[in-house]
């Protein structure tokens, strides 16, 4: 069994999770891998569940967030087509 690095649950169905920055984690629960490995949004402080959006290699939950911090022309969403 392996204890989750979040919660310290020893657990015999944990599994490992490896971001892309080689960081690792043993989670039980995808909650305790949320929470200590989803980057956070830098204007609202959200967990980014989500593909976030990212300006300057700074995420954000949203282009709201983006807008609001680094003045980008950046959307969520484009006009429907006629």
């Amino acid at each position: 069994m392996m204890e989750c690095t979040t919660c310290g649950h020893d657990y015999d169905q944990a599994f490992t999770v490896t971001a892309a920055d080689g960081t690792r984690g043993v989670f039980d629960s995808f909650e305790c891998a949320i929470q200590a490995m989803a980057p956070r949004c830098a204007h609202c402080g959200t967990t980014i569940i989500g593909h976030g959006v990212a300006v300057n290699a700074t995420m954000f939950c949203c282009s709201h967030c983006a807008r609001a911090t680094t003045d980008a022309a950046i959307t969520d969403s484009v006009p429907a087509r006629a």
